[in-house]
């Protein structure tokens, strides 16, 4: 039997490592931007352990694509970089955008109060 992994948010901080990358479309090229990161994610979702999840998201101005990416650690940075196909793919995005790569640790969780309470509840 092939077990279901759900996505969630808990109520106080995990150790957890998120990748930020803010890709700065070429005029007219958000969605080929976002197809082509699009690519690069389902790469790394079908191949890499490290990964947990991602949220792509396009500015409602036509400008920019984020990938919001939560991986296992720090590491799996440089094993997805080590990976010539994930190079390849990810470097496609210079043809249509620029782009900046930062790497997170979650250092607080906020949560409104009324979900703070039901948590208790």
């Amino acid at each position: 039997m092939q077990e279901t992994l759900v996505a969630g948010f808990r109520g106080s901080p995990e150790p957890t490592v998120f990748i930020v990358n803010v890709i700065h479309a070429h005029e007219g090229k958000q969605e080929e931007a976002f197809r082509l990161i699009q690519d690069v994610v389902h790469y790394v979702a079908e191949r890499k352990e490290g990964f947990l999840w991602s949220n792509l998201s396009k500015s409602t101005d036509g400008k920019t694509v984020v990938n919001i990416e939560a991986i296992a650690g720090e590491g799996n940075v440089e094993e997805f970089f080590s990976d010539s196909v994930f190079l390849e793919k990810f470097r496609a995005l210079d043809t249509v955008s620029t782009s900046e790569f930062h790497t997170y640790r979650v250092d607080d969780l906020v949560l409104p109060r009324r979900a703070a309470r039901a948590a208790s509840a």
